[in-house]
């Protein structure tokens, strides 16, 4: 069974979940996942046989052959298909991994709140990357999708 390419279904009202996802499609120079945002106006969580409240509870992937990751699993098989996959091993770990879910879960139900407290931050390194794109777009090395 293949992971990818695979399909995330995520809150982009979130500016710290919004902040991630575009990172990742930034990275994904394979193009092994596919954006879906669930907050968007007219978005069915119907068709992937979840509910819209489950997927804004936790980050859902979705594999080709249409079974569903959920949370810190998402998430580690996304960082994996940007390249990033060492920077989740250690949610892996079995001691880790119990830790790891439950924090994500705790984190995830207190998003937004996070993401007021973070805003100053977020704002800086969306700047930042902006700004890096306008750079490389200038220079001839556009990697704007």
């Amino acid at each position: 069974m293949s992971d990818y390419p695979l399909t995330l279904l995520y809150d982009e009202s979130c500016p710290i979940c919004k902040l991630e996802m575009d990172n990742l499609r930034e990275r994904d120079h394979l193009n092994r996942l596919l954006f879906v945002d669930a907050s968007a106006p007219g978005f069915d969580a119907g068709k992937y046989g979840v509910t819209l409240s489950e997927i804004m509870r936790v980050i859902h992937g979705v594999r080709p052959d249409g079974s569903i990751v959920t949370g810190v699993e998402t998430i580690h098989l996304a960082y994996k298909a940007a390249g990033l996959g060492w920077l989740t091993v250690a949610t892996n770990f079995p001691l880790l991994k119990p830790i790891c879910n439950w924090a994500y879960v705790h984190f995830a139900s207190n998003r937004h709140h996070v993401s007021e407290i973070l805003s100053d931050v977020i704002l800086r390194i969306a700047a930042r990357r902006a700004e890096r794109r306008t750079r490389a777009c200038k220079a001839g090395k556009c990697t704007l999708k």
